[in-house]
């Protein structure tokens, strides 16, 4: 484990790189002893500031839920991160490219939260049994480090999350079967990806299960009217200034936005 003072300055080198949009060295090159638990930790020191410079936790985001990517960053689970409420956009949005550093975009769901929910023990059925409703949603991902990035500098990078999209046709979970739950993702009138809800982990409700049971380690859990980010399931398209993306989910709508 980093010491406390470590831990301090490596939220700050993120804090700094956010500021200034410039990516700054990677954490476990900068502080080479950093394990999964300092990077967390780092995380909440993020986090705890940009809390007190005026943002609000809006829920969670969760990344790292398909198989082929956490192979890749030779992990065994999910990895998770905060949602403050100054990144959070709506359908139709025009959406500032110089807000991020190397903006990229993925197609998810996001569960709002009816009730609150905590671990441990907890399955997909209480996760379903707590939500309230289900909207299609884009994450915009982006890297306040430099790459390539080891597991502990996404992490300690809040999970990659830059900004939450919402939009489309709002439903209850039990409306339709959430596994099954297409879309595709159209990048200037080109289909770039497509997918399919089942590829998060088998449900798009397992994701947050975990990350429950996950938050119930450090004492903490999700809190109604939470929103939570279950996962994506199109690999990410690279965004630039001009770019018109339009991701259509079939019954469920589609969310629109431009980059400017």
């Amino acid at each position: 484990m980093l010491s406390d003072d470590d831990h301090r300055k490596a939220a700050e080198a993120i804090l700094t790189a956010e500021r200034e949009r410039v990516p700054c060295p990677q954490l476990s090159k900068t502080f080479p002893g950093m394990e999964i638990a300092d990077a967390y930790r780092v995380q909440d020191l993020w986090a705890e500031a940009r809390i007190a410079a005026g943002a609000r936790l809006a829920g969670h985001k969760i990344g790292l839920t398909s198989r082929a990517m956490q192979m890749a960053s030779k992990m065994t689970e999910p990895d998770y991160g905060r949602i403050l409420d100054d990144a959070l956009f709506n359908d139709g949005a025009q959406i500032r490219t110089d807000l991020f550093i190397k903006p990229r975009l993925e197609v998810e769901l996001a569960f709002i939260m009816g009730e609150d929910l905590s671990g441990p023990g907890c399955r997909i059925y209480d996760v379903m049994r707590a939500t309230e409703f289900v909207v299609p949603a884009l994450e915009i991902i982006d890297y306040r480090t430099e790459v390539p990035r080891a597991i502990v500098d996404t992490i300690a990078d809040n999970a990659a999350f830059g900004a939450i999209v919402v939009g489309g046709r709002t439903i209850r979970p039990f409306d339709v079967d959430v596994r099954w739950i297409g879309a595709t993702l159209s990048q200037n009138g080109i289909i770039e990806e497509s997918g399919v809800s089942a590829a998060i982990m088998g449900h798009p409700a397992a994701g947050i299960a975990w990350l429950v049971n996950k938050l119930a380690a450090v004492d903490a859990g999700l809190k109604k009217g939470q929103i939570v980010l279950g996962g994506s399931f199109t690999r990410p398209v690279d965004i630039k200034r001009g770019d018109v993306i339009q991701a259509d989910y079939g019954p469920l709508g589609a969310i629109g936005v431009s980059f400017v």
